[in-house]
């Protein structure tokens, strides 16, 4: 009960993807549910809370009142690496064995209900990629939202991948399908999706293996979606607005909701501040270091939680950030290289000390507001994209694999805030494009389109906006299963 107004008070249950990019967006939707009177209780993998508590210390999930942490295991065997786990195995290990331990788990909270005035589970919003879930919701009686955290266009194109494989384009025939021009292979029937070919979907359709993990997996939880009582994506409709209007037709319980730090009063940050999911040690001081940098005169680099490069590559990387001499603020995580150290070579450290930092993790939306930033090098995670749309900052692309090739190109081509960057990356590529992006032509035009798209999304959540309606649905929605 509410005991405030003698009602009873909706008790939602969320469950990412344990990784940090869907750990993210979650828990911003966790704190704007929190904003509107619901309970929360937030679930994360036993071995993602143990490196949260790590990197946060021993009290960082103790909550408040009404926000409580939750765990439940991976099925993945234990390991004391401080780094993402493996992805493909972690799909299949949460389909095969997370549905016990969650259906458990909300047992518990209701039990716990009936000896205190803590609400039962009313709502359970789990991960796309989490659609175990369903069947425990339908267990429970209770309604569930799937949150998918990518774009419009690569949820489209997931929800494709059974008509691809029909169709023979995906698992590819051999290696050579790679070179021969089979990726060039135009795709002109997937909805709202215009001018695409094979090589711009994510990177899942270029396997070679017939029994793809991940295909089969991607298939699977997209024919679960149309089970759920809604779903939920991280988007502005003028942002993706043909391929919104597709997937409407498709899930009629569809709520466009983004992006989600826009939805966020600033104020009640303070009221968070104790609620936090960074599963590396965030490096503060990296944002007196912008202090001192001169407005728009700063690269920021960061490859997200997952991502693992050759150390070929962070050299060539390096290389052209010195030879560009422009100033940078670089995430090198501890496991951001395949196999070795990720440390930069003596001699790039020494000519970059006055004008290069390098950290661990940091705030990246911090970073990103800050006025000394003139762009940000990015794989093209999705919250990465949002993040930059929300604060008109200008991209080099530099994606490595799934849904980041997609979002690039959306980037580059129909957005217009982006140019493009070699996975296979080159000193002189790097040099030429820093060089652009904050002291050429190219790089006015681009931040201006980065700034009109910031414009469209404030839009997009002040009030009346589209983003702002469309939660306000989904609020009075979740308080309807109140019993």
């Amino acid at each position: 009960m509410d005991l405030a107004n003698g009602t009873k008070k909706p008790h939602a249950l969320l469950i990412p993807f344990p990784i940090q990019g869907h750990i993210n967006p979650f828990l911003k939707l966790a704190k704007l549910l929190h904003t509107k009177g619901f309970r929360i209780t937030f679930v994360n993998s036993e071995f993602n809370h143990k490196r949260l508590l790590k990197s946060r210390g021993p009290h960082a999930l103790n909550g408040l009142p009404d926000f409580h942490f939750e765990t439940i295991p991976d099925g993945l065997p234990p390991t004391n690496m401080d780094a993402t786990q493996n992805i493909p195995a972690l799909c299949d290990s949460t389909r095969n064995h997370s549905f016990i331990p969650f259906c458990n788990l909300i047992s518990k909270l209701n039990h716990t209900h009936h000896h205190s005035v803590a609400p039962p589970v009313t709502c359970i919003i789990s991960d796309g990629i989490m659609s175990f879930t369903l069947k425990a919701s339908q267990q429970f009686g209770l309604p569930n939202i799937l949150f998918w955290t990518h774009s419009a266009c690569a949820f489209m194109s997931f929800k494709e991948c059974k008509n691809l494989m029909e169709r023979g384009l995906t698992p590819l025939k051999d290696a050579n399908c790679l070179t021969n021009g089979h990726l060039d292979t135009i795709i002109d029937w997937i909805p709202g999706m215009k001018n695409i070919t094979l090589r711009d979907l994510p990177g899942i359709y270029r396997t070679t293996d017939p029994k793809d993990i991940l295909l089969d997996f991607v298939v699977e939880q997209i024919e679960a979606a149309s089970k759920a009582s809604a779903i939920i994506l991280p988007n502005f409709e003028a942002l993706e607005h043909d391929v919104l209007s597709a997937l409407s037709t498709m899930f009629p319980k569809l709520y466009i909701i983004g992006p989600l730090e826009l939805l966020l009063d600033p104020t009640s940050e303070s009221r968070f501040e104790s609620i936090k999911c960074n599963l590396w040690k965030e490096e503060f001081e990296c944002l007196k270091w912008l202090d001192s940098k001169e407005p728009d005169s700063v690269l920021y680099l960061n490859f997200g939680s997952v991502i693992v490069m050759r150390h070929q590559q962070l050299v060539e990387l390096a290389w052209g950030l010195v030879n560009s001499k422009k100033n940078f603020l670089w995430v090198i995580r501890p496991d951001l290289v395949e196999g070795e150290a990720s440390i930069l070579p003596p001699e790039i450290v020494a000519e970059t000390k006055d004008r290069g930092l390098t950290v661990g993790w940091c705030p990246q939306e911090q970073v990103l507001k800050h006025p000394a930033l003139a762009g940000f090098l990015t794989h093209c995670g999705w919250n990465s994209t949002l993040e930059s749309i929300s604060n008109g900052v200008p991209l080099i692309c530099c994606p490595f694999f799934n849904d980041q090739i997609l979002n690039c190109k959306y980037i580059c081509g129909e957005w217009a805030f982006g140019v493009d960057m070699d996975s296979d990356v080159k000193r002189d590529q790097v040099e030429e494009l820093v060089r652009e992006l904050i002291e050429g032509e190219k790089g006015k035009e681009i931040r201006r389109k980065a700034i009109e798209w910031k414009k469209m999304a404030k839009e997009a959540t002040n009030t009346n906006g589209s983003s702002l309606m469309n939660l306000e649905k989904l609020v009075n929605e979740l308080r309807l299963f109140i019993s």
